[in-house]
Parts: structure tokens; C-alpha cells; sequence
């Protein structure tokens, strides 16, 4: 579909089915037929999850949902018709929807970049039409940085999200000029939870959110924008799991929350599904990957690509290798010896492995199940 008419009125209040990145199971049945005739729902819209983990399912969202994000969004930001949106995310995933709905909400102009991601292309368009406004991934906001790129000087805000930005690579970015502000979101919440304000800020919890935590720090999230469910195919049919209103969302997320005032605060601490054990001790992928990119940053490993992985180990349980793509020997055990540096005795990394690629999804997530196969 085309991104203009999600910009035109008719596209919001049709009561039609949108998919994103849509699939058909063994017998021929798409997910299209399966909303229509046996949820027999309207004016939903269907996003495929990062496949990070897991069985392949779609999150279904009301466009009502979508568009209560964004109001959230814009009116956190300022945002206006004033404004300039450069589009650089793939609309298939909800942080590039996102984008529309909130230019539609707001009536601001919206410029698509086309073609395979190039950070001098965005760089430079960002120029040429006065962008205000961007979302981006933590791996494109590295690549500006790596290629040194200057922001211009109409850029207002760059939303960071589908993925935890190192604290070296946001202080990279805004001595370039790039205004980046960490989010934190989820498919299921129609885009964000939490945004940072200002560059110096924490993220703070949108209104349109109740959150709460159990006693190992996992996130629970209820709302108005909250997913109905997810549509899975699995064994070659089409299956509904509904998201309960009353329980809400149960996330995989550990996060701390704490209020100022009238404000709530949110700290993103790391996923369940990213601990391991090594000797007995809980070891975090998240912060071990975000260093990864600080370590690059400071020795100038611009090129090619690098993971932390956990591969089962008989002594220890589990025992982490460095996965690089693209890259040197040499840098390969710079990067290994400075990682190590920043390491506990048991986390230290002592294999490198070579792969043609790492897998990942087209927002930059590693895929981990993937991954895990492939060593």
C-alpha cells in the first residue's frame, strides 16, 4: 500500500485489514482470510514481530490504538505541521507505521527514503528537504557516526528505538549535531512507552500507559493502545492468542520504574530472555552487546558487523563467543581484547568465530535462535 494513502483520512477510518509482511500457511490460507472470516475483525492493522526469538506471529492493532500512540507521541514532542518527517524505517514494522500515524495525526509533510539504507543518502536528505523529525535504529545512528556525519541544522528530534543505544554512541551522536532521544517501545504498544525528552533526561512514561513490575523487575503493561492479540501460524494453520484488557501485557522485559512529581520514569534493564548462566552466575546479552558498539566507537572499527553469543558449555553451562562478520583478524581480536577489558573473569570472551553474515532482522536485532544455530 502506498504511503500516501496511509497519510489520507479514508485509510484511518476504512474498516478494512492491513497487513504487514503478510504470509500464507501450508494450505494456501492467508492471514488476511483468517482476520476477515474467522476473527471477523475491521479496521486492524497486522505487524509481523522482529522474529528475534520465537514462533513466527503477526501483533494485531487497532487503527484507534495506532492513532492514540501517536497523539501520545506528538504531543510529548511538540510535534506539529510545522514539522518535516524523513522516513527511514520500512512501514511494515510498527516504528516506520508509526511515522505515518503520527504525520497524520499532526498534518506534517512526510519525505520517504527510498532504497537500501545509506547514511550518507539520509544524511544529505535530511538537508535537501528541512527534516525536523527522524526515527532510527541504534545500527543506523552508529553508521552516522562512523562516517562522522554532521546533522543540519533543522533537525529537531531523532526518536532511537528497537533496540538499547550505548551511552558512548549517544554522546557520539549529539556532539555530531543529531538530536537522538532513547524510546522505549514494543510492537504490542502500537510504538512507545517511554521517551526522553530532552538529551539529558530519562524516559518518561507516556500517560496513555499503566505499568507495573513484579518482584524480579519484568514489566507488565496495560492501555488503551495495547495490541488485542497475535495472530501465530503454527503446525500450518492460523491460530488467535488474545491479549487479555484486564491483565494486560506480561513483556519479557526487565525494567525499573520510579516517579517525580506527577512524572514516572522508566530505565530499561534487559530482556528474560537474554540471561544465561555462566558457573552458576546470571550474565545479561544486552549490556554486553550495547558495549560492543562503544568499544567500536573507540578504537575505530567502523566496518563490519559483531555479536556476543551464548553457546552451551559442559563445565560452565554457558560460555560466550565473539561473532563477527566482515572484519579483519586484527580487528577481530582488538575488539576481543577490549571487550574482555570491560569483562567479569567468567564472562570473558576466548573464541572468535567467523560467519559470512549475522543474522539479523531489518531493524538491526540479532536474530539469537539464528545465530545460536549457525555456531
Amino acid at each position: 500500500m502506498e504511503t500516501a494513502l496511509m497519510l489520507k483520512p479514508e485509510f484511518w477510518s476504512a474498516g478494512d485489514v492491513w497487513i504487514g509482511q503478510s504470509d500464507h500457511t501450508e494450505d494456501g490460507s492467508t492471514l488476511t482470510d483468517f482476520a476477515s472470516r474467522e476473527l471477523q475483525v475491521q479496521n486492524m492493522c497486522f505487524f509481523q514481530t522482529s522474529g528475534s526469538e520465537g514462533r513466527r506471529k503477526w501483533v494485531g492493532l487497532t487503527k484507534e490504538a495506532l492513532l492514540l500512540s501517536a497523539k501520545a507521541v506528538n504531543a510529548h514532542f511538540g510535534i506539529t505541521n510545522r514539522d518535516h518527517w524523513l522516513l527511514a524505517l520500512h512501514v511494515h514494522h510498527v516504528g516506520g507505521f508509526g511515522v505515518l500515524a503520527r504525520a497524520f495525526v499532526s498534518g506534517s509533510p512526510v519525505t520517504r527514503l527510498d532504497g537500501k539504507w545509506d547514511a550518507a543518502v539520509f544524511a544529505r536528505r535530511c538537508t535537501e528537504v528541512g527534516a525536523t523529525l527522524a526515527s532510527l535504529v541504534p545500527t543506523q545512528v552508529f553508521d552516522l557516526v562512523a562516517a562522522k556525519l554532521s546533522a543540519p541544522r533543522s533537525m529537531r528530534v531523532v526518536l532511537v528505538g528497537g533496540g538499547a543505544m550505548s551511552s558512548e554512541l549517544e554522546h557520539a551522536a549529539l556532539h555530531l549535531g543529531w538530536p537522538v532521544r532513547r524510546t522505549y517501545g514494543m510492537t504490542e504498544t502500537s510504538s512507545q512507552v517511554a521517551s526522553q525528552k530532552t538529551k539529558d533526561g530519562e524516559m518518561e512514561v507516556l500517560p496513555i500507559w499503566d505499568l507495573s513490575t513484579d518482584d524480579a523487575g519484568v514489566l507488565t503493561v496495560r492501555g488503551d493502545a495495547l495490541a488485542k492479540g497475535y495472530a501465530v501460524q503454527e503446525n500450518g494453520k492460523w491460530r488467535w492468542e488474545p491479549i487479555s484488557v484486564e491483565a494486560g501485557l506480561r513483556t519479557r522485559d526487565r525494567v525499573s520504574l520510579h516517579h517525580d512529581g506527577t512524572q514516572r520514569f522508566l530505565r530499561f534493564v534487559g530482556r528474560e530472555s537474554g540471561i544465561v548462566k555462566i558457573l552458576g552466575e546470571l550474565v545479561a546479552l544486552g549490556p554486553i552487546q550495547e558495549r560492543i558498539d562503544s568499544i567500536r566507537l573507540k578504537l575505530l572499527l567502523h566496518f563490519g558487523d559483531a555479536a556476543v553469543c551464548d553457546v552451551s558449555d559442559v563445565r560452565k553451562e554457558s560460555r560466550l563467543v565473539l561473532v563477527v562478520s566482515q572484519m579483519s583478524e586484527m580487528d577481530a581480536v582488538r575488539l576481543q581484547k577490549g571487550l574482555n577489558e570491560t569483562l567479569r573473569p567468567f564472562e570473558r570472551v576466548e573464541v572468535i568465530r567467523t560467519l559470512n553474515s549475522i543474522p539479523r532482522g531489518e531493524l538491526g536485532k540479532v536474530r539469537w535462535e539464528e545465530l545460536r544455530a549457525l555456531l
